[in-house]
């Protein structure tokens, strides 16, 4: 019969595994910027192709001294948000709309599809021409990017819900709006929060373009001057701050989801 201590050895302990894969990705991340360091100048790549991690460091030190860092990262952070939320809830609100009204949604499906098609990137420069240089068609790119994912998760969710629990909650009596609250709003939660997910990652792109196209302020911003400067340690760092930031807004949406969903089990790999 196995022992205590051999059952101990043959069972990783919990916190060990929980360890295990944060030290992995801090490992792989380390050897990385490592390479980064040392590789390029080792080929002979110049700086301004590819610049050292050290440069990088330099330049963001640089950019916070002259180039008021802080306050392109709020505009675009704080542009970001209101973005993604006014996207997120326009899209809701329509797809449950049409969701709840076969008629409307068979009307106005071809011209949404139409508008889905359409590269909304390429709307930017028209929204720039009417709002002019300011925070509005930036603002509007990006509720229209995170707006379709959202919209047309939340219809599938609506078609896909269970009809028999429609029917047994209409059975009992249930008033439409009782109908849609106790059984259509919770069946799509999951498939709600999962265009969140998408969307989130999607409102950084958004208002990036909306700076790069026309804009005084923000990231995207700094690219463009970056590129105008031939500063490409100043490019490389406003792209990885937006990442950074499109990793917090999906964090956040992925901490409400694990919350919401507690329910539903996960399945281990």
């Amino acid at each position: 019969m196995t022992s205590l201590a051999e059952a101990a050895v043959a069972t990783p302990r919990p916190w060990l595994r929980n360890l295990a894969l944060p030290a992995a990705s801090l490992v792989f991340a380390a050897l990385v910027l490592v390479a980064w360091e040392f590789v390029p100048p080792a080929l002979g790549v110049p700086k301004y192709i590819v610049p050292r991690v050290s440069d990088l460091l330099l330049e963001m030190a640089r950019m916070g001294r002259q180039e008021n860092l802080l306050a392109h990262v709020v505009s675009t952070g704080s542009m970001a948000v209101l973005g993604f939320a006014l996207g997120a809830l326009f899209g809701a609100v329509c797809g449950y709309l049409l969701g709840l009204s076969p008629l409307w949604e068979r009307v106005l499906s071809p011209y949404i599809l139409a508008l889905q098609i359409a590269p909304k990137v390429a709307f930017a420069p028209l929204f720039i021409m009417w709002f002019g240089y300011n925070a509005w068609p930036k603002l509007i790119v990006t509720v229209l990017v995170v707006f379709f994912p959202i919209l047309v998760n939340v219809l599938q969710a609506m078609h896909t819900a269970d009809r028999d629990q429609v029917n047994l909650a209409r059975a009992y009596s249930m008033s439409p709006a009782q109908v849609f609250w106790k059984v259509l709003f919770p069946s799509s939660m999951p498939s709600l929060l999962a265009g969140l997910r998408i969307g989130a990652t999607l409102a950084v792109i958004g208002i990036t373009v909306g700076e790069l196209l026309g804009g005084e302020v923000g990231l995207g911003y700094l690219i463009t001057f970056g590129e105008g400067q031939a500063n490409t340690a100043m490019v490389f760092n406003a792209i990885f701050l937006l990442t950074i930031i499109g990793i917090a807004m999906y964090g956040a949406v992925a901490w409400v989801e694990a919350r919401v969903l507690h329910y539903i089990p996960r399945v281990e790999h």
